[in-house]
């Protein structure tokens, strides 16, 4: 079973192989030629030439940017520190909403329910794997058509009414009753969960945490981010079934249903909708959110040694 695990790894170690750097990594190492070779390969003569010049244009930007940003950076800026409280808070609400309980103990649950065979169990926790799967597919459509904020609502949305009925389910079978209703309504719940997340609070989070950072710190914030989402899913992995233990399965429902309804209130007061921005745009508004509207164009930076 784990063997079978490192093939994906080999496959996507010898394909990033074959993965070029970024042409614009390149430029910044002075490898030009290189970075041209790359971008002869995606563009046609007309559009090379912009995306040359473009690249150039940026070169000599962060030429006069520090390229040395770090940690205690991200926190010295007002704009930084609101774009990350945006990227990290949606990374945290992804796993503090409960998709890799419902993904690592989906049979388990399912059993809680009452199904009590292994094999129904095993059976009925891949339908709910491929639905992430199948949902996550969907969402690449989604996500730009949709917009990242209102398909993170909608997602949050359905999250919350599915972890209701999940958590209805189990204060139904716990009261004692033998109906197996209960048991299909929590799979249901289980269903209606994975088909609402995988769509919008799946991808959205990270997808915005590549849009809303300016390019010096996009790499840090980003892996900081990514920090944030693993930290959280220790913690509600390791927890979960202590948690259902110590209170019962539904009111562990009901608490990752109130922490869905936090995440929706986060999503409307902090995450900006980028779908359809260029970076600079989306620089603007943190811009605009930490000095008011009348702020001018002034680099992050600039105001980041000033503070």
């Amino acid at each position: 079973m784990l063997g079978v695990s490192g093939v994906p790894a080999v496959v996507q170690f010898c394909i990033m192989l074959c993965l070029p750097e970024s042409p614009r990594w390149l430029f910044m190492k002075n490898d030009k030629a290189k970075a041209i070779a790359i971008l002869s390969k995606i563009y046609d003569i007309a559009r090379l030439e912009d995306e040359i010049e473009n690249l150039s244009v940026a070169e000599e930007e962060e030429r006069q940017k520090r390229n040395d940003v770090k940690i205690s950076d991200v926190f010295k800026s007002k704009e930084i520190r609101l774009a990350f409280l945006a990227g990290a808070g949606l990374q945290a609400f992804q796993q503090f909403t409960g998709i890799n309980t419902v993904m690592y103990y989906s049979p388990t649950i399912v059993q809680m329910a009452g199904f009590r065979s292994n094999q129904l169990a095993l059976l009925l926790s891949l339908i709910v794997a491929a639905m992430n799967a199948a949902g996550t597919v969907l969402g690449i459509y989604l996500i730009d058509h949709f917009g990242r904020k209102k398909l993170a609502l909608s997602s949050l949305t359905g999250v919350i009414a599915s972890l209701v009925v999940l958590a209805g389910a189990f204060f139904g079978k716990s009261s004692g009753s033998s109906n197996e209703l209960f048991g299909w309504i929590a799979v249901l719940g289980l269903a209606l969960y994975i088909a609402f997340f995988s769509p919008g609070m799946g991808p959205v989070p990270w997808t915005v945490n590549s849009e809303i950072y300016p390019e010096q710190y996009r790499g840090i914030c980003g892996g900081m981010s990514a920090t944030v989402n693993w930290i959280s899913n220790l913690i509600v992995a390791e927890t979960f079934l202590s948690v259902a233990e110590a209170v019962g399965t539904g009111w562990t429902f009901v608490i990752l249903a109130c922490i869905a309804v936090l995440a929706f209130v986060f999503v409307i007061v902090y995450v900006p909708e980028t779908v359809g921005l260029t970076f600079v745009e989306v620089e603007q508004i943190w811009k605009e959110r930490a000095w008011g509207s009348g702020y001018n164009t002034e680099s992050l930076l600039e105001r980041g040694n000033d503070n």
